[in-house]
């Protein structure tokens, strides 16, 4: 039913505390927080408002395939990390376009300018699309997700899949307690786009069922999150299919859970609703492994959310 991510909600609103933050928006946090989904009754995603999960499985297969351009999101119309790849080029010496700094913020305040800016974000995206070199050199995110997930840097040059071993650790020893994957590189975090939010997750094998615990350092609770549920549920069903196991709990652990100040509204309108029954996952049987899967191979079944509720992103 999800009540679980509205209680949460609830709670901040109750408990969380006013802060200036880096983006200039401001936000309600509190500190450490843990939610816990039985993947067995249902696959977690909001029901009291949609979710786009098309975008959640690209997404998704975009770190599984240890990719950090946008250019392969977009082709896929996804744009959950255009901002983050638009500030860089703005920020160049390239860019020669209307003054953009700090373009999110002003977006959302003033109306003139958020024009502009769907403008030069429309040429950006185009731009990325159909110039290979500059997709290379703006399109590219720096050392996040998909670079550690896949190609963490080792001593002497070598590289270290995280996830090829996690699989290998699950199926050799599944009752070992170092099952982990980590996203969080000091060496490399001014590498990267933004610093990973979703830093470290953990997978537990139990009487035949694959559980998996994340560590979320900072969590934007009405935009972000939402997402990251559906993802790291999709990836441990998708885990325990490689292995060949049934799917225990998603555990969520959060370090600075917060809503933004300009999400009060939409945060509220969302407490209004009544949660609805949850979708069931289907995955296909075809891929043999977890790397050759699509997104017309992961599938939901009865998603029937209350419609979709619009807010601006913060960079």
């Amino acid at each position: 039913m999800m009540k679980q991510y509205l209680d949460f909600a609830q709670h901040i609103l109750e408990n969380g505390l006013e802060r200036k933050d880096r983006t200039g928006v401001g936000t309600k946090s509190v500190f450490g927080y843990q939610m816990r989904f039985n993947l067995r009754e249902g696959f977690p995603i909001l029901t009291t408002k949609r979710v786009p999960f098309g975008l959640i499985k690209s997404e998704l297969l975009w770190f599984l395939k240890g990719d950090t351009n946008i250019k392969y999101l977009l082709e896929r119309n996804n744009h959950i990390w255009d901002e983050w790849a638009f500030e860089k080029y703005v920020s160049s010496k390239d860019y020669n376009g209307p003054d953009m700094t700090n373009f999110g913020l002003r977006a959302v305040k003033d109306e003139a300018f958020n024009e502009i800016y769907q403008q030069e974000m429309k040429k950006f995206q185009e731009k990325i699309l159909a110039d290979d070199r500059f997709a290379k050199q703006y399109g590219d995110l720096g050392k996040v997700y998909g670079y550690q997930w896949r190609s963490w840097p080792g001593e002497n040059g070598e590289t270290i899949d995280q996830i090829q071993q996690v699989i290998q650790s699950i199926k050799e020893n599944p009752y070992s307690r170092r099952h982990i994957v980590s996203a969080w590189n000091p060496a490399q975090v001014d590498q990267m786009a933004l610093p990973p939010c979703h830093s470290l997750f953990q997978f537990y094998v139990s009487e035949g069922k694959l559980s998996c615990q994340l560590y979320q350092r900072s969590a934007d609770v009405f935009l972000g999150v939402p997402f990251n549920i559906s993802s790291y549920a999709l990836l441990t069903f998708l885990i325990a299919r490689e292995c060949n196991l049934e799917v225990g709990e998603f555990i969520h652990t959060f370090g600075d859970a917060h809503i933004y100040l300009n999400h009060m509204d939409q945060i509220h309108k969302q407490l209004s609703r009544q949660t609805r029954n949850l979708p069931q996952l289907q995955l296909s049987e075809q891929p043999a492994s977890i790397f050759d899967f699509s997104e017309e191979d992961i599938q939901l079944i009865g998603y029937k959310p209350h419609p979709g509720i619009k807010a601006p992103i913060a960079v």
